[in-house]
């Protein structure tokens, strides 16, 4: 007994299960959907729909991660393995299933590894040949550093010291388009001491005045380097449009 729930648990983890079972249950007709509601009201069956429901979320995070690396598994091997789990009768040992298992999460590690140093490369080529066509754009000025800047518009205002606390609104992009992060979209104008961000906001806002609104194409290097953060993948190049609406002092 105690090996067939080891079976069950070794197989909840490995994540197994089909894209089909996801498209035949978006697809279930209403009434069935409400005869499986109507089927959970007591604990015994909400406990044992959950731990089902519990190794299905496994089961598709993994598919998901697999088809992304090109990997794929035997959906009727997977029941088959479920239902001879649930009955005590697993064809192989709880020993050669723990095997497999670490060989394979060996395997999606070294894939995944190996993608990412080709997209880290990409993310390279792709940023200087970016910074190369946008340098050579008039009213573009590039900084000793690499920084490039536009002034969209100057303000008349005060310059902030790297040691101020700024409120900015800004929109931050992949050179791409794709928007990874806006004060535009949250409502409201973000505040932060410039010598806690990237060093391309800390050397780049540094040179606008209060009311000034500038676009920043900022190179990896002065971004987040070959960290990767939310969409944001290793090497990035980035672009900025920010607003410096106030410097405000710490006093403390």
């Amino acid at each position: 007994m105690k090996q067939s729930l080891a079976a069950i648990a070794v197989l909840s983890v490995l994540g197994l299960t089909a894209c089909g079972e996801q498209t035949e249950a978006t697809t279930t007709s209403p009434e069935t959907q409400a005869t499986s509601a109507a089927s959970l009201e007591t604990p015994v069956a909400r406990q044992s729909y959950s731990i089902g429901a519990s190794m299905g979320s496994f089961a598709l995070s993994r598919q998901k991660q697999l088809v992304e690396l090109d990997m794929t598994l035997d959906m009727e091997i997977v029941r088959q393995g479920f239902n001879d789990a649930l009955n005590g009768q697993p064809a192989l040992s709880l020993e050669e299933m723990q095997t497999i298992i670490r060989n394979s999460d060996q395997e999606v590690r070294a894939k995944q590894e190996a993608a990412a140093t080709v997209s880290a490369q990409q993310n390279v080529d792709a940023g200087k040949a970016f910074l190369a066509e946008n340098a050579a754009k008039e009213g573009v000025t590039v900084t000793e550093s690499g920084l490039q800047y536009e002034v969209l518009v100057e303000g008349t205002g005060v310059k902030p010291l790297a040691t101020d606390t700024v409120k900015v609104h800004y929109k931050g992009t992949l050179i791409d388009g794709t928007e990874f992060d806006s004060s535009y979209s949250r409502g409201e104008p973000a505040e932060f001491p410039l010598n806690r961000v990237i060093p391309g906001w800390t050397e780049g806002v540094q040179l606008m005045s209060e009311g000034s609104k500038f676009k920043f194409v900022i190179p990896s290097e002065l971004a987040y380097g070959e960290r990767a953060t939310g969409s944001i993948t290793p090497n990035s190049t980035l672009v900025f449009e920010v607003e410096l609406l106030d410097v405000l002092n710490d006093e403390e």
